[in-house]
């Protein structure tokens, strides 16, 4: 293994983690039947398939037969077996009944603190639209009996997420981002973004509706950690009334674009210096979710089901961090 592939100080992050994890994966053990892939191997091959953009559990595996370099990262022997992919795929399903992803990028996030690369005052949110991996045809009356053929004539007709629903994924919402674009099936992803490192301080996956964004930034900002007045900057989308009182209840000072007409935002925060500076410097999380849906394979979901989705997402973000915390030089 070359001493300065990418992988080895990702990896050594990873270790430090996993060793926090030990009471946590110590629970999901069971005392009987077969032993199973030790949680810890599970999320190593889950993290390089989003670092190698692998579409799918079994071409995973496929790789883990024969690359040294995965079996080295995950902590395979040359010589030992490979898991069956139908195996894989349930015991990746273990890990939402214990929040194993979620304790995950918390750990990882704590190194980062721990070394002064993550800000506790200056933040950016936005939210990315994640397509589901569901077509147009599924999207189909809730009442069985106004289904008509295979779905796949439905232009000319009304639908709504009210009458409508995916057949394939159901928490899947019919949802376009602006005026003139084309209606998709897809959930909402939400980042809130450290100004100083561009590092992923909090994310959640939504239903996609209108109101989602505003509201998961608020619950974003909840789930920090202290009382320090902090800054957060956003797009025009999140300049509403609500959203702007809800902030400064909460001690923030909300650095949004204005809208030209009816904005909330007034002088008591575009007269300040940092006001300039949020709305430059929040342009950043823009390339978090360019990575995330090229190279993590965020663009389209390959699972169903918002539990999932939200696993895959917290596991991409997870990865982002890893891969800026290395370039970063975490020791």
């Amino acid at each position: 293994m070359p001493q300065d592939h990418p992988l080895r100080a990702i990896r050594a992050i990873v270790d430090r983690s996993l060793a926090e994890m030990d009471s946590h994966f110590s629970t999901m053990y069971s005392t009987f039947g077969r032993p199973s892939i030790p949680p810890e191997f599970l999320l190593r091959a889950l993290l390089l398939q989003v670092f190698y953009s692998i579409r799918s559990e079994r071409q995973l595996i496929e790789q883990l037969h024969y690359n040294l370099l995965f079996r080295w990262f995950v902590g395979l022997g040359m010589d030992e077996g490979v898991w069956v992919p139908t195996v894989f795929t349930k015991n990746r399903d273990r890990l939402l009944d214990h929040g194993t992803v979620q304790e995950f990028f918390r750990s990882v996030l704590e190194q980062a603190h721990s070394q002064e690369l993550l800000s506790e005052e200056h933040f950016s949110v936005d939210g990315p639209l994640l397509e589901a991996w569901a077509s147009q045809k599924s999207f189909q009356p809730k009442d069985p009996e106004d289904r008509e053929g295979d779905g796949s004539d439905f232009r000319g007709q009304t639908r709504s997420n009210e009458t409508h629903a995916s057949i394939t994924d159901p928490d899947a919402r019919l949802y376009k981002k602006a005026p003139g674009e084309a209606s998709r099936l897809a959930y909402l992803g939400h980042v809130l973004m450290d100004n100083r490192h561009g590092r992923i301080a909090a994310e959640q996956v939504t239903t996609a509706d209108g109101t989602a964004k505003v509201e998961a930034a608020v619950q974003l900002v909840d789930d920090l950690d202290g009382n320090q007045r902090i800054t957060l900057g956003a797009d025009k989308g999140y300049d509403r009334h609500g959203f702007v009182q809800d902030l400064r209840y909460r001690n923030g000072a909300p650095h949004v674009a204005r809208k030209r007409k009816g904005s909330a935002i007034d002088g008591r925060t575009t007269r300040h210096a940092g006001y300039a500076m949020s709305i430059h410097v929040r342009r950043r999380i823009e390339s978090i979710f360019g990575w995330m849906k090229t190279g993590g394979g965020m663009r389209k979901t390959r699972l169903r089901g918002l539990d999932r989705v939200r696993l895959h997402f917290s596991l991409a973000a997870t990865a982002y961090n890893l891969v800026r915390m290395a370039r970063l030089g975490v020791v």
